[in-house]
């Protein structure tokens, strides 16, 4: 009897599953994908429009750069101290003279308003 007993139990259905044989399978997977999905990229053929239009010239890239620090002064990156603030009539002044040279010489140059975050919203738009 006490045969029967030991057999019984060492032939009882197991419990656990074995997931060695899936993870070998993701890591299959996962090789194949890594090597496919670049040479994917790379087979897309695109027929890129063509702009007629002149080259820009060095003046053409500089655009004109208002500068807003958290106390409220501005300055402005083509004045002759860039470094110093000016008062809002002179960066008026002085914005309003380069895009008249620029509209002179039939050239577009951007204005950029670099604010500091913590200054109003309002303030670098209003004053």
């Amino acid at each position: 009897m006490r045969r029967s007993k030991h057999r019984r139990a060492t032939r009882g259905p197991i419990a656990e599953i074995n997931v060695v044989p899936y993870i070998d399978v993701m890591l299959v997977l996962l090789i194949i994908f890594m090597i496919t999905a670049p040479l994917l990229t790379q087979g897309v053929n695109v027929n890129l429009p063509q702009a007629h239009s002149k080259a820009l010239t060095a003046k053409d890239k500089t655009p004109i750069v208002v500068s807003v620090n958290r106390r409220g002064d501005y300055f402005l990156n083509l004045s002759p101290h860039p470094l110093q603030p000016i008062n809002p009539q002179q960066l008026m002044s002085q914005v309003s003279a380069y895009m008249m040279l620029a509209k002179q010489h039939h050239t577009n140059r951007p204005v950029y308003v670099k604010g500091d975050r913590d200054v109003n919203y309002g303030r670098g738009s209003t004053d």
